[in-house]
Protein backbone atom coordinates (compact mmCIF):
# COMPACT_ATOMS: atom_id res chain seq x y z
CA UNK A 1 0.00 0.00 0.00
CA UNK A 2 1.21 3.50 -0.81
CA UNK A 3 -0.39 5.10 2.27
CA UNK A 4 2.21 5.45 5.02
CA UNK A 5 2.77 7.77 7.95
CA UNK A 6 4.91 10.83 7.41
CA UNK A 7 8.34 10.28 8.88
CA UNK A 8 9.27 11.54 12.34
CA UNK A 9 11.31 10.25 15.26
CA UNK A 10 9.57 11.44 18.41
CA UNK A 11 6.57 13.33 19.75
CA UNK A 12 7.30 14.99 23.11
CA UNK A 13 4.88 16.38 25.66
CA UNK A 14 6.76 18.60 28.10
CA UNK A 15 4.96 19.58 31.34
CA UNK A 16 1.67 19.88 29.45
CA UNK A 17 -1.07 21.45 31.59
CA UNK A 18 -4.61 22.67 31.08
CA UNK A 19 -6.88 24.48 33.49
CA UNK A 20 -10.60 25.26 33.32
CA UNK A 21 -11.07 28.11 35.77
CA UNK A 22 -9.95 26.74 39.13
CA UNK A 23 -9.91 23.12 37.90
CA UNK A 24 -6.53 21.61 36.92
CA UNK A 25 -7.55 19.11 34.26
CA UNK A 26 -3.93 18.34 33.32
CA UNK A 27 -1.02 18.73 35.71
CA UNK A 28 2.39 18.78 34.07
CA UNK A 29 2.01 15.76 31.79
CA UNK A 30 5.36 14.71 30.30
CA UNK A 31 5.64 11.86 27.79
CA UNK A 32 7.69 10.82 24.75
CA UNK A 33 6.14 8.80 21.92
CA UNK A 34 8.29 7.15 19.27
CA UNK A 35 7.31 6.63 15.65
CA UNK A 36 5.39 3.37 15.30
CA UNK A 37 4.39 3.17 18.97
CA UNK A 38 0.86 2.46 20.11
CA UNK A 39 0.19 4.36 23.34
CA UNK A 40 -2.99 3.93 25.41
CA UNK A 41 -4.11 6.70 27.77
CA UNK A 42 -6.02 4.79 30.42
CA UNK A 43 -8.03 6.01 33.37
CA UNK A 44 -11.52 6.63 34.78
CA UNK A 45 -13.85 9.37 33.59
CA UNK A 46 -12.53 12.81 34.49
CA UNK A 47 -8.89 11.75 34.81
CA UNK A 48 -7.74 14.07 31.97
CA UNK A 49 -7.09 11.58 29.19
CA UNK A 50 -9.49 13.13 26.65
CA UNK A 51 -8.31 16.61 27.63
CA UNK A 52 -4.75 15.52 26.87
CA UNK A 53 -5.82 14.17 23.48
CA UNK A 54 -7.70 17.36 22.60
CA UNK A 55 -4.68 19.46 23.57
CA UNK A 56 -2.54 17.32 21.29
CA UNK A 57 -5.03 17.69 18.45
CA UNK A 58 -5.12 21.48 18.90
CA UNK A 59 -8.81 21.47 19.84
CA UNK A 60 -7.82 22.89 23.25
CA UNK A 61 -4.99 25.34 23.95
CA UNK A 62 -2.42 24.59 26.62
CA UNK A 63 -2.33 26.51 29.87
CA UNK A 64 1.33 25.58 30.27
CA UNK A 65 4.05 23.38 28.83
CA UNK A 66 4.73 22.51 25.19
CA UNK A 67 4.34 19.86 22.48
CA UNK A 68 7.17 19.01 20.07
CA UNK A 69 7.35 16.92 16.92
CA UNK A 70 11.06 16.23 16.66
CA UNK A 71 12.63 19.73 16.81
CA UNK A 72 9.46 21.64 15.87
CA UNK A 73 7.22 23.09 18.54
CA UNK A 74 3.61 22.54 17.44
CA UNK A 75 1.35 23.48 20.37
CA UNK A 76 0.78 26.98 18.91
CA UNK A 77 -0.37 25.56 15.54
CA UNK A 78 -4.06 25.19 14.61
CA UNK A 79 -5.40 21.62 14.28
CA UNK A 80 -5.22 21.52 10.47
CA UNK A 81 -1.54 22.57 10.49
CA UNK A 82 -0.50 19.75 12.83
CA UNK A 83 -1.44 17.09 10.30
CA UNK A 84 -2.70 14.54 12.80
CA UNK A 85 -5.47 12.03 12.09
CA UNK A 86 -8.37 12.01 14.56
CA UNK A 87 -10.94 9.28 15.20
CA UNK A 88 -13.82 10.41 17.41
CA UNK A 89 -16.09 8.39 19.66
CA UNK A 90 -19.17 9.27 17.60
CA UNK A 91 -17.38 8.83 14.21
CA UNK A 92 -18.23 12.46 13.16
CA UNK A 93 -19.06 11.43 9.58
CA UNK A 94 -20.99 13.73 7.24
CA UNK A 95 -24.34 11.96 6.77
CA UNK A 96 -25.08 13.57 3.38
CA UNK A 97 -21.73 12.60 1.86
CA UNK A 98 -20.81 9.23 0.41
CA UNK A 99 -18.17 7.11 2.09
CA UNK A 100 -15.66 8.14 -0.59
CA UNK A 101 -16.34 11.86 -0.08
CA UNK A 102 -16.10 11.48 3.70
CA UNK A 103 -12.70 9.81 3.42
CA UNK A 104 -11.40 12.31 0.89
CA UNK A 105 -12.68 15.38 2.73
CA UNK A 106 -9.37 16.25 4.40
CA UNK A 107 -7.41 15.82 1.18
CA UNK A 108 -9.88 18.01 -0.67
CA UNK A 109 -9.57 20.74 1.99
CA UNK A 110 -5.81 20.72 1.43
CA UNK A 111 -6.28 21.29 -2.30
CA UNK A 112 -4.93 17.91 -3.41
CA UNK A 113 -5.46 17.08 -7.08
CA UNK A 114 -8.65 15.15 -7.81
CA UNK A 115 -6.92 12.14 -9.38
CA UNK A 116 -4.58 11.82 -6.41
CA UNK A 117 -7.52 12.05 -4.00
CA UNK A 118 -9.29 9.24 -5.83
CA UNK A 119 -6.18 7.06 -5.71
CA UNK A 120 -5.60 7.72 -2.00
CA UNK A 121 -9.26 7.09 -1.15
CA UNK A 122 -9.11 3.77 -3.03
CA UNK A 123 -6.03 2.81 -1.02
CA UNK A 124 -7.66 3.80 2.28
CA UNK A 125 -10.82 1.84 1.43
CA UNK A 126 -8.68 -1.20 0.70
CA UNK A 127 -6.76 -0.87 3.98
CA UNK A 128 -9.97 -0.79 6.04
CA UNK A 129 -11.55 -3.51 3.87
CA UNK A 130 -14.44 -1.44 2.57
CA UNK A 131 -13.54 -1.46 -1.10
CA UNK A 132 -17.12 -2.13 -2.24
CA UNK A 133 -18.81 0.38 0.09
CA UNK A 134 -17.46 3.66 -1.26
CA UNK A 135 -20.67 4.92 -2.89
CA UNK A 136 -22.92 4.32 0.13
CA UNK A 137 -23.96 6.91 2.70
CA UNK A 138 -22.80 6.44 6.30
CA UNK A 139 -26.37 5.71 7.41
CA UNK A 140 -26.41 2.64 5.15
CA UNK A 141 -23.46 1.09 7.01
CA UNK A 142 -23.22 -0.82 10.28
CA UNK A 143 -21.54 0.73 13.32
CA UNK A 144 -18.36 -1.23 12.69
CA UNK A 145 -18.27 -0.15 9.06
CA UNK A 146 -18.81 3.50 10.02
CA UNK A 147 -15.87 3.22 12.42
CA UNK A 148 -13.73 1.87 9.57
CA UNK A 149 -14.71 4.88 7.46
CA UNK A 150 -13.65 7.18 10.30
CA UNK A 151 -10.30 5.38 10.51
CA UNK A 152 -9.85 5.57 6.73
CA UNK A 153 -10.48 9.32 6.85
CA UNK A 154 -7.87 9.67 9.60
CA UNK A 155 -5.13 7.70 7.82
CA UNK A 156 -5.68 8.89 4.24
CA UNK A 157 -3.85 12.16 5.00
CA UNK A 158 -0.79 10.05 5.96
CA UNK A 159 -0.46 11.54 9.45
CA UNK A 160 2.59 11.07 11.66
CA UNK A 161 0.20 10.55 14.56
CA UNK A 162 -3.33 9.11 14.81
CA UNK A 163 -5.41 10.18 17.81
CA UNK A 164 -8.32 7.95 18.86
CA UNK A 165 -10.83 8.99 21.53
CA UNK A 166 -12.66 5.89 22.85
CA UNK A 167 -13.47 4.81 19.27
CA UNK A 168 -15.07 1.48 20.21
CA UNK A 169 -17.39 2.56 23.02
CA UNK A 170 -20.49 2.66 20.79
CA UNK A 171 -20.00 -0.86 19.41
CA UNK A 172 -21.32 -4.14 20.78
CA UNK A 173 -18.96 -6.65 22.43
CA UNK A 174 -18.37 -8.76 19.31
CA UNK A 175 -17.62 -5.74 17.12
CA UNK A 176 -15.31 -4.28 19.76
CA UNK A 177 -13.18 -7.42 19.65
CA UNK A 178 -13.11 -7.40 15.85
CA UNK A 179 -12.24 -3.71 15.66
CA UNK A 180 -9.44 -4.05 18.21
CA UNK A 181 -7.66 -6.42 15.86
CA UNK A 182 -8.38 -4.14 12.89
CA UNK A 183 -7.06 -1.03 14.63
CA UNK A 184 -3.83 -2.78 15.57
CA UNK A 185 -3.44 -4.23 12.05
CA UNK A 186 -3.93 -0.80 10.44
CA UNK A 187 -1.55 0.82 12.92
CA UNK A 188 1.20 -1.62 12.02
CA UNK A 189 0.48 -1.37 8.31
CA UNK A 190 0.82 2.41 7.98
CA UNK A 191 3.60 2.83 10.55
CA UNK A 192 2.22 5.90 12.35
CA UNK A 193 2.23 6.46 16.08
CA UNK A 194 -1.18 6.02 17.70
CA UNK A 195 -2.43 7.57 20.93
CA UNK A 196 -5.60 5.84 22.04
CA UNK A 197 -7.88 7.01 24.87
CA UNK A 198 -9.84 4.36 26.74
CA UNK A 199 -11.28 3.58 30.17
CA UNK A 200 -11.24 -0.16 29.39
CA UNK A 201 -8.14 -1.83 30.85
CA UNK A 202 -8.63 -4.99 28.73
CA UNK A 203 -8.70 -2.83 25.59
CA UNK A 204 -5.50 -1.06 26.63
CA UNK A 205 -3.73 -4.32 27.51
CA UNK A 206 -4.60 -5.95 24.19
CA UNK A 207 -3.72 -2.98 21.94
CA UNK A 208 -0.92 -0.91 23.40
CA UNK A 209 2.86 -1.11 23.35
CA UNK A 210 2.85 1.14 26.42
CA UNK A 211 0.03 2.23 28.73
CA UNK A 212 -0.16 5.62 30.44
CA UNK A 213 -2.38 5.40 33.52
CA UNK A 214 -3.85 8.77 34.51
CA UNK A 215 -5.66 9.98 37.59
CA UNK A 216 -6.88 13.49 38.46
CA UNK A 217 -4.93 15.05 35.58
CA UNK A 218 -1.63 13.37 36.45
CA UNK A 219 0.35 10.49 34.99
CA UNK A 220 0.50 7.79 37.67
CA UNK A 221 2.46 5.14 35.77
CA UNK A 222 3.82 4.44 32.29
CA UNK A 223 4.75 0.90 31.30
CA UNK A 224 4.21 -2.07 29.04
CA UNK A 225 0.97 -4.03 29.41
CA UNK A 226 2.90 -6.75 31.24
CA UNK A 227 4.41 -4.26 33.70
CA UNK A 228 1.06 -2.63 34.44
CA UNK A 229 -0.71 -5.98 34.81
CA UNK A 230 1.85 -7.70 37.01
CA UNK A 231 3.35 -4.84 39.02
CA UNK A 232 1.28 -1.65 39.32
CA UNK A 233 3.40 1.01 41.01
CA UNK A 234 0.62 2.41 43.23
CA UNK A 235 -2.48 0.98 44.88
CA UNK A 236 -4.80 3.25 42.85
CA UNK A 237 -3.16 2.01 39.63
CA UNK A 238 -3.58 -1.56 40.86
CA UNK A 239 -7.27 -0.95 41.51
CA UNK A 240 -7.80 0.37 38.00
CA UNK A 241 -5.84 -2.56 36.53
CA UNK A 242 -8.24 -5.05 38.09
CA UNK A 243 -6.94 -5.51 41.64
CA UNK A 244 -10.44 -5.09 42.98
CA UNK A 245 -9.64 -6.34 46.46
CA UNK A 246 -7.95 -3.41 48.26
CA UNK A 247 -7.47 -4.32 51.90
CA UNK A 248 -6.22 -2.05 54.68
CA UNK A 249 -4.36 -4.55 56.84
CA UNK A 250 -1.33 -4.96 59.07
CA UNK A 251 1.95 -6.31 57.77
CA UNK A 252 4.64 -8.23 59.66
CA UNK A 253 8.01 -9.62 58.64
CA UNK A 254 8.90 -13.26 59.22
CA UNK A 255 11.67 -15.29 57.61
CA UNK A 256 12.53 -12.33 55.39
CA UNK A 257 9.00 -12.38 53.96
CA UNK A 258 6.11 -9.93 54.32
CA UNK A 259 2.90 -11.35 55.76
CA UNK A 260 -0.44 -9.58 55.94
CA UNK A 261 -3.20 -10.31 58.43
CA UNK A 262 -6.56 -10.68 56.68
CA UNK A 263 -9.31 -11.17 59.29
CA UNK A 264 -6.99 -13.30 61.42
CA UNK A 265 -5.54 -15.25 58.50
CA UNK A 266 -1.80 -14.96 57.84
CA UNK A 267 -1.13 -14.41 54.12
CA UNK A 268 2.39 -14.29 52.59
CA UNK A 269 2.69 -11.32 50.20
CA UNK A 270 4.99 -9.35 47.89
CA UNK A 271 5.97 -5.77 48.74
CA UNK A 272 5.90 -3.35 45.80
CA UNK A 273 7.72 -0.53 47.59
CA UNK A 274 9.66 -0.13 50.83
CA UNK A 275 7.05 -1.72 53.09
CA UNK A 276 7.71 -1.87 56.80
CA UNK A 277 5.69 -3.54 59.48
CA UNK A 278 2.43 -1.83 60.29
CA UNK A 279 -0.55 -0.51 58.35
CA UNK A 280 -0.43 -1.28 54.60
CA UNK A 281 -2.69 -1.74 51.60
CA UNK A 282 -2.85 -5.26 50.13
CA UNK A 283 -4.16 -5.60 46.56
CA UNK A 284 -5.40 -8.88 45.07
CA UNK A 285 -7.13 -9.59 41.78
CA UNK A 286 -10.35 -11.64 42.05
CA UNK A 287 -8.94 -14.20 39.62
CA UNK A 288 -5.85 -14.60 41.87
CA UNK A 289 -7.96 -15.34 44.96
CA UNK A 290 -9.10 -18.93 44.56
CA UNK A 291 -11.18 -21.47 46.44
CA UNK A 292 -8.99 -24.15 48.03
CA UNK A 293 -9.53 -26.71 50.77
CA UNK A 294 -6.27 -25.56 52.35
CA UNK A 295 -6.96 -21.81 52.04
CA UNK A 296 -6.29 -19.71 55.12
CA UNK A 297 -9.14 -17.18 54.62
CA UNK A 298 -12.70 -18.23 55.43
CA UNK A 299 -15.42 -16.42 53.48
CA UNK A 300 -19.20 -16.72 53.36
CA UNK A 301 -20.47 -16.63 49.77
CA UNK A 302 -22.87 -13.77 48.98
CA UNK A 303 -23.11 -14.10 45.18
CA UNK A 304 -21.74 -16.20 42.33
CA UNK A 305 -21.97 -15.30 38.65
CA UNK A 306 -21.25 -17.89 35.97
CA UNK A 307 -18.67 -16.60 33.46
CA UNK A 308 -18.35 -19.66 31.26
CA UNK A 309 -15.17 -21.30 32.51
CA UNK A 310 -15.56 -20.29 36.15
CA UNK A 311 -17.70 -18.45 38.70
CA UNK A 312 -17.03 -14.84 39.71
CA UNK A 313 -17.98 -14.55 43.36
CA UNK A 314 -18.20 -12.20 46.32
CA UNK A 315 -18.13 -13.12 49.98
CA UNK A 316 -17.73 -11.73 53.51
CA UNK A 317 -14.87 -12.58 55.82
CA UNK A 318 -14.81 -12.52 59.64
CA UNK A 319 -14.20 -8.78 59.98
CA UNK A 320 -17.04 -7.93 57.58
CA UNK A 321 -14.82 -7.09 54.61
CA UNK A 322 -16.19 -8.03 51.19
CA UNK A 323 -13.82 -10.05 48.99
CA UNK A 324 -14.13 -10.83 45.29
CA UNK A 325 -12.79 -14.20 44.19
CA UNK A 326 -12.99 -16.89 41.54
CA UNK A 327 -14.17 -20.47 41.81
CA UNK A 328 -13.79 -23.31 39.31
CA UNK A 329 -16.82 -25.05 40.83
CA UNK A 330 -20.32 -23.83 41.55
CA UNK A 331 -20.70 -22.31 45.00
CA UNK A 332 -23.94 -21.34 46.73
CA UNK A 333 -25.03 -18.28 48.67
CA UNK A 334 -24.41 -18.83 52.39
CA UNK A 335 -21.75 -21.47 51.80
CA UNK A 336 -18.43 -21.05 53.61
CA UNK A 337 -15.37 -21.47 51.43
CA UNK A 338 -11.65 -21.13 52.08
CA UNK A 339 -9.57 -18.82 49.92
CA UNK A 340 -5.90 -18.72 49.04
CA UNK A 341 -3.60 -16.66 46.80
CA UNK A 342 -0.08 -17.08 45.48
CA UNK A 343 2.24 -14.78 47.49
CA UNK A 344 3.51 -13.27 44.25
CA UNK A 345 -0.01 -12.12 43.40
CA UNK A 346 -0.72 -10.41 46.75
CA UNK A 347 0.83 -6.97 46.29
CA UNK A 348 1.54 -4.81 49.32
CA UNK A 349 1.84 -1.01 49.26
CA UNK A 350 2.86 1.23 52.13
CA UNK A 351 0.13 3.66 53.16
CA UNK A 352 2.42 6.58 52.30
CA UNK A 353 2.70 5.65 48.60
CA UNK A 354 -0.67 3.96 48.08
Amino acid sequence: MAIAARDFRELRLESMSRTFGSINALKGVTLSVRRGEFIALLGPSGCGKSTALNCLAGLLTLSGGSVWLDTTRIDHLPPEARGFGMVFQNYALFPHMSVRRNIGFGLNMHGIAKDKIERKVDEALSIVRLGDQGDKLPGQLSGGQQQRVAIARAIVIEPPLVLMDEPLSNLDAKLRLEMRAEIRRIHELIGSATIYVTHDQEEALSLADRIVVMRAGEVRQVGTPEELYLRPAHADVAEFMGYRNQLRVRATRADKLIHVNVAGANLPATPVDAVNEGEVVAAIRPDDLAVSATGSIAATVESAQYHGHSFYCSGRIADGTELYFQSDRRVSKGETVRLTADPGRVLVYSRATA
